[in-house]
């Protein structure tokens, strides 16, 4: 098979393959980019593979960077942007199932494509646009089969986070596990152990937004991965109900997805602290879902006060967008409407704070001193007060006078 028309990103990095194959040695693009194409998808890096061992790939560049040389991996710098060249390789065993015991360079293209995970991953691209398929990739795709290269078991005891990237690219790219490929997974499924939780958060996060997420899900969990998974391990009807949720709209960012997944799960805001501090998430992540949960639990419940809105805060855009996903009955246009409408949207909008409290009233930090911002801007919050300087001021002035009595 040829390609009519080279993407603009495999024409810019032409430069690259010209340069290695002057020299003598072969030069392929490979990877994602070559699936994306045939696939008709967005391309995002362009990775190329050559025969050059990497100080030869070195010598003929004036720019490059060691990204990964015990592994064969150099970026080239010369033409702008920067692109990984890996050395073709054969790996050793994997005794911890994540890394290679040895690395050895060759100069074999189909030694090198027999390494690589999936049927749909293994392809080459000459620079003419020629693809090379060793393993019957083509058909593969063509029947949206997603099938292991080679023997599958040997394919996930060398990486067992393959199984998770299996059901991830079965979500992404809406095609069906080869039936031993399956297999494979379910009988490996506890290698996942040895993986860092970091690495599955990633192909799992990627999982949850694929247009057949439901079916990698489920997948998933019918092959037991799950059971490896922290705060998944038992399979109930609220996981399986997430499931059939992505069966009809998938989350469009990371924060959506896992906040879908805690509010499914049915998470206090304070479990979903715990599970995504499980799960390695950033504190941005963590800070965002707790305040979305809080705001979702009690939507759930029907309907919410101002103050409700406001403690959402910069969350009330995640929570409209996952109560748009989930089963609960809100009014999303009026929810949002209302948060617009608020007269803050955080306490330093308040037109009057603790300095003004010391200045104005003589008033020192303490119990009364917060509980006097609190309720100011409470009251601003539920539309009881303007907020006015003045306005703030005389009803500071009122709390203090009467605590005084």
């Amino acid at each position: 098979m040829k390609l009519e028309n080279m993407p603009a990103e495999f024409v810019a990095a032409l430069p690259i393959l010209e340069t290695i194959e002057a020299a003598g040695f072969e030069a392929y693009f490979v990877g994602g980019s070559v699936r994306d194409t045939l696939l008709g998808k967005p391309i995002h890096d362009v990775d190329i593979a050559t025969s050059a061992y990497p100080e030869e790939v070195k010598a003929l560049f004036e720019r490059t960077v060691d990204t990964g040389i015990e592994h064969g991996t150099v970026m080239i710098l010369d033409h702008g942007q920067g692109y990984e060249t890996t050395t073709f390789r054969t790996e050793s065993t994997y005794t911890d199932f994540r890394r290679p015991d040895e690395v050895t360079f060759v100069r074999s293209l189909a030694e090198d494509l027999k390494r690589r995970d999936f049927t749909v991953n293994a392809f080459a691209l000459t620079k003419d646009g020629e693809i090379i398929d060793m393993f019957d990739g083509l058909s593969d795709m063509e029947n949206h089969v997603l099938r292991a290269v080679g023997e599958a078991e040997e394919r996930f005891h060398e990486d067992a986070l393959r199984m998770m990237r299996a059901v991830r690219f079965a979500a992404q790219l809406d095609f069906k596990i080869e039936a031993a490929t399956l297999q494979a997974i379910k009988d490996n499924a506890p290698l996942l152990a040895n993986i860092a939780i970091e690495r599955t958060n990633v192909e799992f996060t990627k999982l949850l937004q694929g247009k057949a997420a439901r079916y990698g899900l489920l997948e998933m969990i019918a092959t037991n991965l799950n059971q490896y998974m922290p705060g998944l391990e038992v399979v109930d009807i609220d996981l399986i109900g997430y499931a059939e949720l992505l069966a009809d709209a998938q989350p469009q960012n990371d924060v959506a997805a896992w906040t879908l997944l805690v509010f499914e799960l049915g998470l206090t805001p304070e479990d979903a602290v715990v599970f995504l501090k499980k799960w390695k998430q950033s504190n941005d992540m963590v800070k965002t879902i707790k305040a979305s949960i809080k705001l979702l639990n009690k939507l759930r419940l029907g309907d919410v006060a101002a103050w409700d809105l406001y403690e959402a805060g910069n969350a009330i855009d995640n929570v409209l967008a996952v109560a748009n996903l989930s089963e609960l009955v809100v009014d999303v246009a009026g929810l949002k409407a209302r948060y617009e409408d608020l007269k803050i949207k955080n306490k330093g909008e308040l037109a009057f704070n603790g300095g003004n409290l010391t200045k104005e009233l003589g008033m020192q930090p303490g119990p009364l001193f917060g509980k006097v911002l609190a309720t100011l801007e409470q009251k601003v919050v539920a539309g009881d007060l303007n907020n006015s300087h003045d306005v703030l001021l005389a009803e500071a002035q009122t709390m203090a006078e009467k605590a005084k009595k």
